[in-house]
């Protein structure tokens, strides 16, 4: 993507940037300012050739002259909402005179049409200044983000000011002493929560940061399930003014809601309470996975690191181990294998700091070879040692839910609380307590495996839910008991239990999503499972028996896998520029890079594909997408302009036969070890060079696709009204914010699609 968080970078080859102090966080800013940067680095990056068409000079004026139009009509969006907002107004016009600026030098220097010699010095152009085009589309792309992140501002502001309309309407319902006027302030609450909820969910789907986009989705759960709570504990209160569980039950969902409201500020603000940082705790995932990089990251570097912080971070590792081991519902088994395994790390860890002392001071093959071995057992235990903990949590989870499954403790209290049976409402909330307890261990236990940084949070909500809802459906059965004829009591317990069962139900899709990370699926919205199943494909592999890599044989590979898996990562990265990811060349690539994903987690003995046999029907079914991938290429080549199609249709027979190449090299047969680890070498390498083609092909279609979509120089269509990935909020047209927001912005700036030249 051509936006950072921390501003806006671009081709270093053409040596723009942006004003550093500029962060994007949202999608709907960082795609808008796409196409601009897209075009003007292609304008810079255009080639020096001795002779130029006058074909060539038109273009490049006409792309300039467009250009310097387009931002013409951004900055008089930009001068609008500095005039509605006067806290923005210096700050947004210093922007827009700088745009303009801008703009109109790069016209200036891009009026070579008309000259015979645009290259002279007499006049200064494109082809004789080109670090003032340079230093002309730097000011550029940093003027248009501050307009954009300014324009941004006023979302947050209509965020903020929503949930200050929330908040003063939240102390008058606390206050009220009336039904009457509980139930006029309570609707005029509903209609400010449903306001709220549009702008955050806004705001939630334009958030770039996957990890804040996790927080605001647990704030904005709480907040909903917690309106009914409000309502039901505050009738509750009305009704039983004196009863003290009724007043406990009602100000734990005041409170509770006013942090959420509170967190959604900070997500939005990107701020914390008195300036503290934010200190989420480490997960034993997580941890093994920054300890294993470091520990490879030795086969390139012997000297980056010292010993003294590998053996801290396996240290804090081990620490976190304790979890486990100290934890009451850890089964034996479980507990005398971790301590075991983490033994054994220790002494691995000891092993490879040996040999790597040794082959600093001295670097021969058989000291490098030592080391590699050194460095896979270090690997492999840690991997044994993340298993093992994946293992105990998950178990602990699916038996904790199946026990749970049946909800007898809330069917009893909901019977006790109407029989009015004190004792009976206390002896069953002393067993929703332990519950409570095995729920938040659980929830402890899942988040150390959990795999994912918005996982993690989503085990961080679930365990706090369960601390809070259970004393609070506590106190809403003693107040029950305490009037076991009120109705609105009842319905009041009601409601609480319905959250709790409601918590159990997402912990089980937490725990798939849980195990679906551990086995390499990695929560796509695909998932390739393409492994043979009994009585399919195997027709010529009866006589086979699955093999798996053994250490020396992953040590050979290693290099080759890391490979692949940084390719997977490039793919990822272009299919993630692309605006419609439901188009099929798309589809096809994430489907690609998902399945060399999993190829390459079999290099190191991690996934779903355990045994040489899954690797290479992987590799077929692999090729065969790729030969679907270039057919979706050929009908691209059937839009674009003549120039184009003979480039494209080259590689997509280049990709044909690459594909062709694999599926034999897969299918054909490899007797004993040495022919069956050539075998899985030559896959990798085929399908690391089809990943190679395809980080080529990804942006050359996106270009080419625009250039039809555009008709070269025609300007792009507005976009989609309908996007949800937008600052604003479509639902509200009352607002005069969005008839001058990010939304019109996005419409001038898209028109800066022009030419691509070649």
């Amino acid at each position: 993507s051509p936006c950072s968080s921390s501003g806006v970078s671009s081709s270093s080859s053409s040596g723009l940037g942006a004003d550093a102090g500029l962060e994007i966080r949202t999608r709907s800013v960082e795609q808008t300012l796409v196409p601009l940067v897209s075009q003007i680095t292609t304008l810079i990056n255009h080639k020096d050739k001795p002779k130029r068409s006058d074909k060539t000079l038109q273009a490049i004026q006409r792309v300039g002259q467009a250009v310097n139009l387009a931002v013409g009509r951004f900055v008089t969006v930009g001068e609008a909402i500095a005039n509605e907002n006067y806290e923005l107004k210096e700050e947004m016009s210093v922007a827009c005179i700088e745009a303009r600026r801008a703009g109109e030098t790069i016209a200036q220097l891009t009026d070579v049409a008309s000259l015979d010699h645009p290259e002279s010095d007499s006049h200064i152009t494109i082809f004789t200044d080109k670090t003032g085009v340079v230093k002309a589309a730097r000011l550029l792309l940093s003027s248009v983000t501050k307009v954009l992140v300014l324009a941004d501002r006023i979302v947050i502001k209509q965020i903020i000011t929503s949930r200050n309309k929330v908040l003063a309407t939240m102390e008058q319902l606390e206050k009220v002493s009336s039904f009457q006027e509980f139930v006029q302030i309570f609707s005029q609450f509903g209609n400010e929560m449903v306001e709220f909820a549009h702008l955050t969910g806004d705001r939630q789907n334009d958030l770039k940061d996957e990890k804040k986009k996790a927080r605001m989705a647990a704030s904005r759960a709480v907040l909903e399930k917690c309106t009914m709570m409000l309502l039901t504990a505050s009738k509750t209160c009305l009704r039983h003014p004196d009863c003290e569980s009724a007043r406990i039950n009602k100000d734990g969902v005041f409170h509770r809601m006013r942090l959420a409201l509170e967190q959604v500020i900070e997500i939005v603000t990107d701020s914390r309470p008195n300036g503290e940082n934010e200190m989420a705790p480490i997960s034993i995932y997580s941890g093994i996975k920054e300890f294993k990089n470091k520990v490879e990251g030795l086969r390139e570097n012997l000297y980056f690191l010292s010993k003294e912080n590998l053996s801290t971070m396996l240290e804090v590792i081990l620490e976190h181990t304790e979890d486990f081991t100290d934890s009451a519902y850890t089964s034996h088994e479980h507990r005398e294998h971790i301590l075991e395994l983490s033994k054994q790390a220790k002494m691995e860890l000891e092993q490879l700091v040996s040999v790597w002392m040794q082959a600093q001071n001295q670097k021969t093959k058989d000291l490098m070879e030592d080391l590699e071995v050194a460095i896979l057992k270090t690997c492999q235990c840690m991997n044994e040692l993340k298993r093992e903990v994946h293992s105990a949590a998950t178990s602990l989870a699916a038996d904790l839910l199946k026990y749970h499954t049946d909800h007898m403790v809330l069917k009893a209290l909901k019977i006790t609380g109407v029989e009015g049976n004190l004792e009976a409402v206390a002896e069953y909330t002393c067993k929703l307590s332990e519950q409570k307890e095995q729920l938040v261990e659980m929830c402890r236990l899942l988040r150390h495996v959990s795999g994912t940084e918005p996982l993690e949070i989503t085990c961080i909500h679930a365990e706090d839910t369960f601390q809070v809802t259970g004393p609070q459906i506590i106190s809403a059965a003693e107040t029950l008991a305490l009037h076991p004829s009120s109705k609105i009591a009842k319905e009041n317990l009601e409601v609480f239990c319905e959250a709790w069962e409601s918590q159990l139900s997402d912990m089980s899709l937490l725990l798939r999503e849980i195990n679906d990370v551990f086995e390499g699926r990695r929560g796509e919205k695909r998932v390739y499972l393409s492994l043979p199943r009994p009585g399919k494909h195997n027709a010529n592999l009866k006589a086979l028996k699955p093999v798996k890599l053994d250490t020396e044989e992953q040590a050979k590979i290693a290099k080759l896998g890391l490979e692949l898996h940084l390719l997977t990562s490039d793919v990822d990265s272009e299919t993630e520029k692309w605006e419609d990811q439901d188009n099929e060349i798309v589809q096809h690539g994430q489907g690609m890079s998902s399945m060399a994903y999993s190829m390459y987690l079999f290099t190191r003995g991690e996934g779903l594909l355990k045994t040489t046999q899954d690797l290479f029907h992987q590799a077929e079914i692999f090729a065969t997408e790729g030969t679907k991938l270039a057919s979706a290429l050929h009908a691209l080549s059937d839009q674009g302009h003549d120039d184009d199609k003979p480039l494209l249709l080259l590689e997509a027979e280049k990709l044909i036969s690459m594909c062709k190449q694999l599926q034999i090299t897969a299918k054909a047969s490899a007797q004993g070890k040495s022919a069956t680890f050539t075998k899985v070498d030559a896959c990798i390498l085929k399908t690391r060079n089809v990943m190679t083609l395809l980080c080529q092909l990804l942006p050359l279609c996106s270009k080419l696709l625009r250039k039809a979509r555009n008709g070269c120089l025609k300007p792009a269509p507005p976009w989609k009204e309908d996007r949800t990935r937008t600052g604003t909020n479509a639902r509200t047209p009352e607002r005069r914010v969005d008839t001058f927001g990010i939304k019109s912005l996005e419409n001038h700036v898209t028109n800066m699609t022009f030419l691509e030249s070649k």
